[in-house]
Formats: C-alpha cells, structure tokens, sequence
C-alpha cells in the first residue's frame, strides 16, 4: 500500500516532472532533469535512517531474492565461512542459496518447533561458529508473523539482515549491522527497486566469478548507475521519503504502527474465535497471522473480506489461514475497520463445535 498523498504527487507529475516536458517514466537516467532525484532520494533515506558516512546506499534490480546470492559473493571471502538463522521461508531460501558459494549452517532455527516458525529462535554470541565471514538473518517474516525484537549478537562478525517486509517502519540501528537489503514493494514502493546499504568495508573483495551486476563496488563506484536504473521505482521511493519525514520521521511511523498492530493483537486476545499462532513476544508489527481453527471458515472470511474491501487478507498458501499486512501506508481507520469486520463475521458465522 502507498501513501495517498504520494499517489497523487505521482498522478500530479505524471505527464511532466517540473518543467521536464515529460514523465519520469520517459527520462534518461544520465539527464539533468533525473540525476536530482537519485541524489534526493539516497539523502533522504540517509536522514531517515541515520545512516552513518561509512555506509553506501545502493539502489538495484532484482529484488531481494538476488541478494541471496549477491550477499555470499560480496561477504563470504575470507574464511568462505557463513552462519544463517533461519526463521521462516526467505530466511530459508536465503541459506538454501548461500550453501552454493561456500560453508554454510544454520546457526539456529524455528523450523523445528510444534508449529513451525512460529518463533524467532534466541540467540548468543556463544550460538555462532568461529571464523565465520557474516551472520544472516531475516529481520521480519511476512508468511508466519513474526519478527526480530532483538539484534543478535554477533561480534566482530558482520550482521546481515533481509529487512523486506518492516524497512522504515522504525528506527533501526544501521551501525548493529554490515549490511541491510530490502526489497522495496512492501514498504517503500513499487516494484522493481531493491535497496542496500552496506558498509564500506565489506566492498571490494567479491569472488572473482561475481557478476559485475552483483558486485557492491561495481554499483557503488557508478552510484547505483552502471546500467540503467528502475528510475521510476525510485522516483516512488524518493516520495515515500519525503512523506515519512513530512509526518515526523521513524519514530512517528513507529508510533502510529504500534498503535495498528496494538488494535489488531488485542483484539485477537480478547476472544476465542480467531486465534494467533505466533508466540506474542515474536509478534509481527507488519503481518498479522490469525485463524478460525476452520479452513472452510477460513475461505469464507477471505472471501466476504475482499468483498467488503478487505483486500489480500487470504494467508500465504503455505500456511493458510489469513494475515493482514498492516504496512506503512495502512491508516489506523484501516485496521480498526477491519477489527470491526472481524468481530460481524464472527457474531454472523457461528463455529461447528466439531471443527477442528
């Protein structure tokens, strides 16, 4: 979901950005009229996020799932060495693709558990093998619901972390971490745009067999520009920027999402019809996993939602049930809209008492 005010910017400028006489859809990359915009908009990430000088910020293609295999041939050079944890499916494709580039284990995980991923695994530095290049984790799992409420600590070694799904809807100390990846259509805009920052350090050492399109320094010495850019995507990403400092930067984007996701859960604690599967101290601010203990049920709610204009709230196929992802842009009336459906649905769909 993108802001609406952002929306209408775009819709504004559509035709012709300033005095351009054309679409940023239509512009070179290398013009006058575009090179501002790329420039404005890794400022304002910089601002929002406090990046500190010695970080690069990268705007690429191929989504975050291109990371999985840039980030061990960028990272893992010298001992060829990483540890994973694994929390949920991406973090588990993460580690599935990293294993082709070198040594590679989890670290720890929540696959095992009764319901699976229904937890973020805890972690010491004493969890963490020696003579490891990076850690990686997935900060926030859209599928199941749950998320990182600690920084694992890693030591010297450097933290990765797949922020697709919660970048910006916090503050978040970049200085904790060596690198960050986000995919940008979640929170930021729309799709296209993958967005890294990495510190300096780590750049410049990539296997020789890297794709030049994979390698840190290639991107960062050309400013993200080696080729041809989403410029669109990030013509978006810059007004997003904008919006969230318009409103008072992470900390009121925190605010204002603890409020939904508080909407949301206490609801869900205050009755037995729906149920969470996730372990409340790992709960998602992004992604709300509940169910009806009935699949039959569960269809129905997915279908009269979209319906009533509750839209994509039909859980991912691997884990059924519903989820309601409650990013950035989703205003508070939205959820409390959706309690209110939630609780009519319920009164109006009484449960089998043999449904399991």
């Amino acid at each position: 979901m993108l802001p609406l005010s952002v929306l209408e910017k775009a819709q504004a400028e559509l035709l012709s950005y300033g005095e351009s006489g054309m679409s940023v859809m239509e512009m070179s990359h290398r013009s006058k009229d575009y090179e501002p915009i790329l420039e404005d908009a890794i400022a304002a990430l910089r601002r929002l996020m406090n990046i500190p000088d010695n970080y690069k910020v990268l705007f690429l293609q191929g989504g975050a799932s291109t990371q999985f295999a840039a980030v061990p041939l960028n990272l893992m050079n010298k001992h060829h060495r990483a540890d994973y944890i694994v929390s949920g499916n991406f973090s588990k494709k993460a580690y599935t693709e990293a294993k082709k580039y070198g040594d590679v284990e989890v670290a720890a995980s929540s696959a095992g558990s009764l319901n699976p991923f229904d937890c973020v695994p805890d972690t010491t530095r004493e969890s963490f093998r020696e003579n490891i290049d990076y850690v990686h984790i997935c900060y926030n799992n859209t599928i199941y619901g749950t998320k990182f409420h600690y920084i694992p600590d890693t030591g010297d070694v450097p933290l990765v972390a797949d922020m697709s799904s919660c970048i910006l809807s916090e503050p978040v100390d970049v200085s904790k971490f060596g690198l960050i990846y986000a995919g940008a259509q979640k929170n930021v805009a729309p799709a296209g745009l993958t967005i890294v920052i990495v510190r300096e350090d780590l750049i410049g050492n990539a296997d020789p067999s890297t794709p030049t399109m994979l390698d840190y320094k290639a991107m960062a010495d050309n400013n993200s520009m080696y080729n041809t850019p989403p410029c669109w995507c990030i013509y978006m990403a810059k007004l997003v920027f904008d919006w969230l400092e318009s409103i008072g930067g992470l900390e009121e984007m925190m605010y204002i999402n603890r409020r939904k996701a508080s909407i949301l859960y206490d609801y869900l604690d205050s009755q037995d019809y729906y149920t969470s599967p996730v372990v409340k101290k790992n709960r998602s601010m992004m992604n709300v996993v509940f169910v009806t203990g009935d699949k039959e049920l569960d269809a129905k709610f997915a279908s009269e939602a979209a319906k009533a204009g509750f839209k994509n709230l039909k859980g991912h196929r691997i884990v059924g049930g519903m989820r309601a992802s409650i990013y950035n842009a989703m205003p508070i009336e939205g959820v409390e809209g959706l309690v209110k459906f939630m609780d009519d649905f319920a009164r109006a769909n009484p449960k089998n008492a043999d449904a399991v």
